[in-house]
């Protein structure tokens, strides 16, 4: 049976079910909960990694584009502090633009376009060579020229002899340096500026920043980083001589920071979520071994003591002393004096059983000899129909023999009315001692049949209802109820299972209360008996009074032990022990009423005997 408790299906009704429940909550809000805190810790961090790497990204770009002006600016800075060029700008001769003003100078130099001012910006000369065909490119010279005229010159120097700085010539970005024109030794007043200017392109870009890049000219439009999931976009402004963009240098990164950071975010709540589940289970399988299933061999026993009305202890686990051992051994305690309080209680009911039925048994002894004690008084208080001296003086007179005729008549009449009420008299006492040995007879059967019915189940055998209803009739109107009661029954047998003695002490019980509620209702009334058959081969016996009734809303009292409608009488024992009786005859008692001062209507149900005549007898 333990085994049978503790295997059952789990629903989430039961203890474990309500534990595990809360258990795989628990889970669910602590996943939740660890996620939530992981995210909140672990996605800042690499956001600011990353703002760092796209940082490192745009400072490398700007010092990339720095150092390519730079090459740039260190070639202009030796043109500038040259002598040659100090008086070239002064009177300019062929013999040094060819020289060092040359396709292949400027070629040594890794420059695309050169220049030389006047300190008031006017042109000395200005040449651009297209790398690709080594000719002269015009349009981009004009433009060279028109961008470096209208640059401030003197500020992109910033206090030194020499700087540089980022132009926009039509879609070509080009960096550009600028240094005054000196002699050698940087002494002499300043008598110009030489510029060189180099194209930058998306290549060159790329390979100085060993990333995808590409230059797009003219001013950033928009944000200057769009990431997707997997890759950003960075842009970094290409600024000019009076810090404006000119130009935009871009590229696309793998967001490695941010992936790294995902990563390690469902890693670490994927293990956790783990860890916490495996936590959980080991917890629930703890609780199933520590408290579930001791809980279950407890239950078990309890339902087998439940179904065997055995108590018999739980056995013990001599190895746990926790609380669940504790509550084995104080449920073994209750067990223990549950057993003992049981047979006291069997014992007490033994005896009360006894004696209740003592008192059962006195209650329809009473009944049954109320009868006898009603006809002995009235044969004690009932005197001679005519005085037994007169008689013996008829007698006397007319044995003297000197009595007249007319007197002799008279004497004689006399002495036979006499004897004809003697004998009156006596036929009359002989009627009532009948019925008192009825009675008497009905009294000894009650007592022997009661020794039978200690000790098993009341025998049922067929009986005639109604010839048990005309004797207890006869005996309740010697009852001494003081009330005049006429009786309406029917003549026809009719046959019904029943023990007979103990249907006769009911039918007795009912007489007798009915009689004595039609005295307490004002001393006459009738009751009157139908039989008749119902549904499911049963008979029904129906007795009903004229007496005072009752409230219908106390009928379940009546069947109470102890309960009594008559306030000088106490024990109510008699519809108690008739409902009692009844039962035991497979059949059952009722009480109706429709209140107080209408009648009572008692119903006594029975079995049909199950052959023809039975049913033969019930039809007719």
């Amino acid at each position: 049976m333990a085994r049978a408790a503790t295997g059952r299906r789990l629903s989430f009704a039961s203890l474990g079910g309500k534990l595990l429940l809360i258990l795989a909550s628990v889970g669910l809000v602590g996943s939740i909960a660890l996620t939530v805190l992981l995210a909140a810790v672990i996605t800042p961090s690499f956001n600011a990694l990353e703002r760092q790497a796209i940082d490192g990204h745009v400072e490398r770009t700007r010092a990339a584009l720095k150092e390519f002006a730079t090459k740039v600016e260190s070639s202009v800075r030796d043109y500038g502090d040259w002598n040659a060029s100090y008086d070239y700008v002064a009177k300019p001769t062929r013999a040094f633009e060819e020289e060092s003003f040359s396709p292949k100078a400027m070629a040594n130099l890794g420059v695309d376009g050169m220049a030389y001012l006047r300190p008031d910006h006017s042109l000395v000369i200005a040449r651009w060579i297209d790398t690709r065909s080594h000719a002269e490119n015009d349009a981009l010279r004009d433009a060279m020229v028109a961008a470096i005229r209208k640059a401030p010159l003197d500020a992109a120097m910033k206090g030194d002899n020499a700087g540089h700085f980022y132009v926009r010539l039509g879609q070509t970005v080009a960096a550009v340096g600028v240094a005054q024109v000196r002699k050698s030794d940087g002494t002499g007043v300043s008598r110009g500026y030489v510029v060189m200017v180099r194209r930058i392109t998306s290549a060159q870009l790329a390979q100085l920043l060993q990333v995808p890049a590409r230059v797009d000219p003219g001013a950033p439009d928009g944000k200057l980083i769009t990431s997707s999931s997997t890759m950003m976009q960075i842009a970094v402004p290409v600024v000019g001589p009076d810090d404006r963009p000119v130009a935009v240098a871009s590229f696309v990164v793998p967001r490695d920071v941010s992936a790294l950071g995902r990563h390690m975010l469902w890693l670490a709540v994927l293990g956790s979520t783990i860890l916490l589940a495996l936590v959980l289970a080991v917890l629930s399988r703890m609780i199933s071994l520590l408290v579930l299933k001791p809980l279950g061999r407890v239950e078990g026993h309890m339902q087998q003591v439940r179904d065997s009305g055995s108590l018999g202890v739980l056995p013990e686990d001599g190895k746990r002393s926790d609380e669940i051992a504790s509550l084995g051994r104080s449920f073994n305690s209750m067990l223990v004096q549950l057993k003992d309080l049981r047979e006291q209680v069997e014992a007490q009911s033994f005896a009360l059983g006894r004696s209740e039925s003592a008192v059962a048994v006195m209650h329809n002894v009473r009944n049954a000899l109320n009868p006898v004690s009603t006809i002995l008084s009235a044969g004690i208080g009932q005197a001679a129909p005519v005085d037994r001296k007169l008689i013996d003086r008829a007698l006397a007179e007319l044995a003297a023999g000197n009595v007249a005729s007319g007197r002799r008549e008279k004497l004689a009449s006399f002495v036979a009315a006499a004897l004809d009420a003697e004998d009156r008299q006596r036929s009359e006492r002989r009627d009532q001692l009948e019925v008192g040995r009825d009675a008497m007879r009905q009294v000894l059967e009650i007592i022997g049949a009661q020794q039978q019915l200690a000790h098993e189940r009341p025998p049922l055998e067929e009986c005639d209802a109604t010839q048990i209803i005309a004797q207890n009739a006869t005996i309740a109107l010697h009852s001494g109820s003081g009330a005049s009661i006429a009786f309406n029954f029917p003549a026809k047998a009719h046959r019904v299972m029943a023990n007979r003695v103990l249907l006769s002490q009911v039918v007795g019980n009912l007489f007798s209360n009915a009689a004595e509620a039609i005295a307490a209702s004002g001393g006459s009334g009738s009751i009157n008996v139908t039989v008749a058959a119902t549904a499911g081969g049963c008979v029904e016996i129906a007795i009903q009074d004229t007496g005072e009734g009752f409230d219908p809303a106390r009928g379940p009292q009546l069947f109470q032990r102890g309960f009594s409608t008559r306030a000088h009488k106490s024990g109510g024992l008699g519809l108690h022990w008739c409902a009692n009786s009844m039962t035991a005859m497979e059949g059952s008692l009722s009480l109706e009423s429709d209140g107080v001062g209408r009648g009572a209507i008692a119903r006594l149900t029975l079995k049909a005997p199950e052959h023809g005549q039975a049913q033969a007898d019930l039809a007719a």
